[in-house]
């Protein structure tokens, strides 16, 4: 592997639970200026992933910094569960359940019928613990505040919707949608239209545009290849505090 970048690269990483995708370009930032001795040079991602969620992040350097927008504009593909019979004010695991439903009347037939209804465009609401932004602060900020906040609903598309596997309480789905598309907030709407509920347990990014999560480094196994290709030795505890 030869890398160059400070002229510019596209790297797939694939992003571990708990870190933010702030946290791999911070590490990843830190290991080129420390590491490599590269001191100036930029460094971005194309696309947020929660801290709960795992899966595909691209990280770019250099000139392709400038293709950021471009790559976040590019279908996503995503697979994951729903927990139907309960909700959370964040609608994933963030935060404790705050509402029990009955689960009893709900057969496999309603739930392949409701995947129809969110398939194509449809307009979504945002969750209020998200990072949109309301008059300059983010809407997540409001929320943990307690101060009530109504965010208007989007356009989005969900071009395929696919249950994967049933095992009431749990779902298993796949989606490909636009950017902007929440996948938490499909699973509040999916327990709405379902009658019982639902919060997001697990999600994993599989694909952005032609990029697969399949070709995504681990990090720390990306850095250990490009130090070693330098003739130095990786270590971990050289690229800053760890995080996750």
């Amino acid at each position: 592997m030869h890398f160059h970048f400070e002229e510019g690269e596209v790297l797939l990483i694939n992003k571990p639970l708990t870190w933010t995708s702030f946290d791999i370009i911070n590490r990843f930032r830190f290991f080129l200026k420390k590491q490599l001795g590269i001191k100036k040079i930029k460094v971005g991602h194309a696309g947020t992933l929660d801290p709960l969620a795992d899966g595909l992040l691209i990280v770019c350097t250099g000139r392709f910094t400038k293709r950021i927008e471009e790559f976040q504009g590019l279908e996503k593909e995503y697979t994951g569960t729903f927990h139907l019979g309960a909700t959370t004010p964040s609608y994933d695991l963030e935060h404790e359940v705050d509402q029990m439903y009955e689960t009893s009347h709900i057969t496999s037939e309603m739930i392949y019928e409701a995947t129809i209804q969110f398939t194509g465009d449809i307009l979504q609401v945002p969750p209020v613990f998200s990072a949109i932004k309301i008059g300059g602060k983010r809407a997540y900020k409001f929320a943990r505040s307690e101060k009530e906040l109504e965010l208007d609903a989007r356009p989005v598309n969900i071009r395929e919707f696919e249950i994967t596997r049933i095992a009431l309480p749990e779902i298993d789905f796949r989606v490909c949608c636009s950017k902007g598309t929440y996948i938490r907030s499909l699973a509040r709407d999916f327990g709405e239209a379902l009658g019982s509920g639902a919060h997001l347990t697990a999600l994993r990014r599989t694909r952005i545009g032609e990029f697969q999560l399949e070709n995504a480094f681990n990090l720390d196994d990306l850095m250990a290849d490009i130090t070693k290709e330098s003739g130095e030795k990786y270590s971990p505890d050289k690229t800053g505090e760890d995080v996750g």
